[in-house]
């Protein structure tokens, strides 16, 4: 009773716009991982914190918890960097799966993934719902996902799965339905920690845009930073209508028109498919493979088209996987 008065004391200086330091952060989520409060305050937290606004140290404080406590660490033998991109989630304009996209095609260009994602919150279809839907074992060991990346350039670890989080992410996140602080810091827990990452946050969309402008930031090995913006026409794209990044209203309709670009069958001048060349590029950039985001866009274009965007999903879809048959039928089945 005492500790939830405390907890409780916790949020009303939240709803009051008081910031955490780092370490109150860390010890409110470690509170809430090991389930030492109710279920009504810890979501009474995540929705004070939110409404208030997280500041970079209340982050890192929860990324701690989540790592620390609840997070199943893997090495690879990968023999490279490794990469991850990804969303935050908790954007207000719902597209298709990008990022899942881009990380195929990048991987095919040969950069090492090591992705961390979770299933629909707010969204349509997040991205373990689509890898799943793909073929992908979703539900499988971390040492399975390490072992793909190794193999053939990428794996999904399972954000909401007990195997990634033994104590308490995946039940917290499926309980709530609304965007919180661990969109955020959950997404940066990745158990192979890769250093280098392209990440859309959730002001608005939370990918590079081929519809506007989108705002950049790079962080340097040096601790600098660059901000930046990427314009369509200035890549020679000419904006898109929104409503065409639209995912499908059902998953099945919708990963058949995500195996049709994978295999190059889409419109090269399309949203889609140039929505996936330009979030590969920053990809490519990030991880060395390209000097330029053009230079990326042509590298992402060449994978697919002479078809090694499709060949590595394949073997990704055979590698991350206890059925490997079972996946590859489930996949082919998704052909046009």
């Amino acid at each position: 009773m005492q500790q939830d008065k405390s907890f409780g004391k916790r949020i009303t200086r939240l709803i009051d716009k008081a910031d955490m330091t780092r370490n109150e952060s860390r010890d409110a989520f470690t509170r809430i991982l090991k389930d030492e409060t109710t279920p009504m305050q810890q979501g009474a937290f995540l929705a004070a914190l939110r409404a208030k606004g997280e500041t970079a140290q209340e982050v890192a404080g929860a990324w701690e918890a989540i790592y620390q406590l609840d997070t199943t660490k893997v090495t690879t033998n990968a023999g490279a960097p490794l990469v991850e991109n990804s969303g935050t989630g908790m954007d207000t304009f719902k597209t298709f799966n990008i990022s899942t996209a881009a990380a195929i095609v990048a991987a095919s260009a040969g950069v090492r993934m090591a992705r961390h994602g979770a299933r629909a919150i707010t969204s349509v279809c997040g991205t373990v719902d689509m890898a799943e839907a793909l073929g992908v074992d979703v539900e499988c060991d971390a040492d399975l996902v390490a072992h793909s990346i190794s193999g053939t350039n990428i794996g999904l670890f399972n954000g909401m799965s007990p195997k990634i989080h033994p104590m308490a992410l995946g039940r917290i996140l499926s309980q709530i339905h609304f965007g919180s602080t661990l969109n955020i810091a959950a997404s940066l827990a990745n158990p192979a920690m890769p250093r280098t990452g392209a990440r859309g946050v959730y002001s608005r969309m939370d990918e590079a845009s081929v519809c506007g402008t989108t705002w950049c930031a790079e962080l340097n090995e040096q601790g600098h930073i660059h901000e930046f913006i990427l314009e369509p026409s200035k890549l020679e794209l000419s904006p898109h209508d929104p409503a065409a990044l639209r995912p499908e209203s059902d998953l099945k309709k919708e990963s058949r028109r995500f195996v049709a670009l994978i295999r190059g069958e889409e419109n090269g001048n399309g949203a889609r498919r140039q929505a996936v060349e330009l979030n590969t590029a920053l990809i490519l950039k990030v991880a060395g493979k390209t000097a330029t985001i053009a230079s990326g866009m042509d590298a992402a274009a060449a994978a697919i088209d002479n078809g090694n965007a499709w060949r590595t999903l394949e073997g990704w879809v055979a590698s991350q996987n206890r059925e490997p048959e079972t996946g590859l039928v489930t996949l082919r089945r998704l052909q046009n």
